[in-house]
């Protein structure tokens, strides 16, 4: 899409919800938007940014439904997870007791598949997002990601995952330690949103969170993570 904003009917497609319910929750204030010339329009950044702090409180139904509307630039036949995620780009245990330490770390494992061309411009701009609002879940995990798309400085969208030894304060609205990090690098909004409500679905999967963390290596913690992933394609 060329220019920056939704349309009501795009919007409606993107949520995959019926247009009624998305028309009664514009109208209320719960969705960003503003009227131009009599018609809603949507700033895709805001709605992005919108759905990153709502999507905590999404139901496993409601990830799905979001999941299979995003219509990105890059086919993930099975999903962006397996197709994303590398055995390279899993880091076990990461070696940061910082949360400045832990995204300088992501970052240089993700640049490990030459996808990443200017490591400093990804890193401030992680950065920038968390000084917005922390990217953590509930349950020891965050996903940490920049705050603006960056084709310029991917190849392709990136995947890497993390587990330190300890749980560090990163922030969240319980103030939880998190131990458990997904760094999402995507080329676009819809990848971005597709990756996201992906991840969701995994936090919501019954001892996912416990076996990550009893992973021994890499190896096995990749092998959690992709064994998880088919197992919710299969649903």
């Amino acid at each position: 899409m060329s220019r920056d904003y939704y349309t009501l009917e795009e919007l409606t497609q993107q949520l995959g919800r019926d247009q009624r319910v998305v028309e009664k929750q514009v109208s209320r204030g719960y969705i960003p938007g503003r009227r131009v010339g009599g018609e809603w329009r949507f700033n895709i950044a805001e709605i992005t940014r919108w759905l990153e702090r709502e999507i905590q409180g999404f139901n496993a139904s409601d990830l799905a439904v979001l999941e299979r509307s995003q219509q990105s630039i890059e086919a993930c036949p099975i999903s962006p997870i397996s197709s994303l995620l590398q055995p390279d780009l899993v880091e076990v245990p990461l070696d940061a007791g910082t949360k400045p330490s832990v995204l300088k770390k992501l970052v240089d494992v993700a640049a490990r598949t030459w996808q990443v061309f200017d490591t400093s411009a990804v890193l401030e701009a992680v950065r920038q997002r968390e000084e917005i609002d922390s990217t953590a879940f509930d349950g020891g995990v965050a996903v940490p990601h920049p705050q603006s798309r960056m084709p310029e400085a991917l190849g392709e969208s990136v995947i890497a995952f993390g587990r330190t030894q300890s749980g560090i304060p990163f922030g969240g609205a319980k103030r939880q330690l998190t131990d458990l990090f997904f760094l999402v690098l995507a080329r676009d909004s819809n990848t971005h949103l597709k990756i996201l409500a992906r991840l969701g679905r995994l936090f919501q999967t019954p001892d996912f969170l416990d076996r990550l963390r009893a992973a021994e290596d890499s190896a096995s913690a990749y092998e959690v993570i992709i064994e998880a992933d088919q197992a919710l394609g299969r649903e």
